[in-house]
């Protein structure tokens, strides 16, 4: 399987309370709300967004690797008010080996409503039956607790920490790796 077959036209995935599709340039102003609350970046690689053009640049891009069929983030959309709250993703994928990567990020406004949890339950199910995936690991870094709570309650278990993993933000990262195999996930079913 490649890339481009799956995410060629990216599928909207619905769950009971949030919609996760395709951005639009239209979502601009609802992202930069999330992406320049400094709080809200502070674990991830990318930097703070500082203006509306920030955000419209990630979206232009986005766009474009939809069209060119590469992994690209599904936009959270809230359905109570069609509201972009956050983004979910495999930021890699390695089909060789039915093996991807998810990562997420919420609007600090919605933490600790269990979005992340539901959305991720979808994607992950996405990656298990259409992606062929056998494994789906996140990596963290391990300052970011709230995350790892998340991992855990989608069933991951914590494989390792790797030290001194990346360089972000100006400091070397120790990075908490989880994972859950398909076999594990089907039996939560």
């Amino acid at each position: 399987m490649k890339i481009s077959d799956v995410f060629n036209d990216l599928p909207t995935l619905e769950t009971e309370r949030v919609l996760l599709r395709k951005f639009t340039l239209d979502d601009a102003n609802d992202m930069f709300d999330y992406s320049s609350v400094p709080e809200v970046s502070k674990f991830v690689p990318w930097e703070t967004h500082t203006t509306l053009e920030d955000s419209k640049g990630f979206i232009s891009y986005i766009i474009k690797r939809y069209e060119e069929g590469k992994l690209a983030p599904w936009a959270i959309e809230l359905k109570e008010n069609e509201k972009v709250i956050g983004t979910i993703d495999f930021v890699a994928w390695f089909p060789q080996h039915y093996r991807a990567e998810i990562g997420f990020i919420l609007s600090n406004e919605h933490w600790g409503r269990g979005l992340i949890p539901e959305a991720a339950n979808e994607v992950i199910q996405f990656g298990f039956n259409k992606m062929e995936l056998n494994k789906i690991k996140a990596p963290c870094m391990v300052e970011n607790v709230q995350s790892q709570r998340v991992l855990r309650k989608l069933g991951m278990t914590l494989e390792g920490i790797l030290k001194d993993e990346y360089f972000i933000k100006g400091k070397f990262r120790d990075i908490a790796v989880y994972s859950l195999l398909k076999k594990d996930f089907q039996s939560n079913d």
